[in-house]
């Protein structure tokens, strides 16, 4: 990874510039490993730090969201390189809690489902939770995926969770996002089959020791 590219993607960001941040991901297109370099070294610490300044008042809330819409739209750009054609009989269903709006994250996670050649049905920003659960029952999901940007969002995360595990006791759930590097592990602790991904590396390894527990 070039950090100049870094540098010149949370600036492009910062204008809104979604030419020139497009140019900087066409560079990465080559292999999922090339993508995944992408999502984890520049989209993400870009967005952070776009995160960071809104917090200390120095971009406003408009530039933030200016921000997260040109990336997600040049991650968008890029899904026909991130679909797998060797497909996988798995599905997992991912999504946010009610009023949590930062959806970048777990939908880097989709993607790396989908270079799997899972069927990753990604719901997206604040889903509200009965319409989350009524899809869950609807897919019948091998795998749940949670994502939580904003820490104080943490209890009704844990009602989600506890909504899940009363429908479905038995359904493995892996959750990340922002959030957890302020805290967050207690909550992991105190429910059965949670599991907290903290990057794609560790997405990546739990998708193959998922695989090679459930051969089919």
């Amino acid at each position: 990874m070039d950090n100049n590219d870094k540098e010149k993607f949370l600036e492009a960001l910062l204008k809104g510039d979604r030419k020139g941040g497009s140019a900087i991901a066409k560079k990465y297109v080559e292999s999922h490993s090339d993508i995944k370099n992408f999502y984890e070294n520049i989209i993400k610490p870009s967005l952070y730090k776009v995160g960071e300044m809104w917090e200390y008042n120095i971009i406003s809330v408009a530039a933030e969201h200016l921000a997260t819409a040109v990336s997600e739209s040049i991650m968008n750009e890029l899904y026909e390189h991130v679909i797998s054609e060797n497909r996988s009989p798995y599905k997992i269903v991912l999504g946010c809690i009610e009023k949590e709006q930062h959806q970048v994250g777990v939908k880097m996670i989709a993607d790396v489902f989908e270079m799997h050649g899972w069927d990753a049905f990604f719901l997206g920003a604040n889903t509200p939770n009965a319409d989350f659960i009524d899809y869950i029952r609807e897919i019948e999901p091998d795998l749940i995926g949670l994502s939580l940007s904003i820490y104080s969002h943490m209890p009704s995360f844990e009602e989600l969770i506890k909504n899940v595990r009363n429908e479905f006791p038995n359904k493995p759930i892996i959750v990340g996002g922002q959030a957890f590097t302020h805290g967050g592990e207690e909550l992991i602790r105190a429910h059965y089959n949670i599991i907290l991904l903290r990057n794609l590396s560790e997405t990546e390894q739990y998708i193959k020791h998922f695989e090679d527990e459930h051969k089919r």
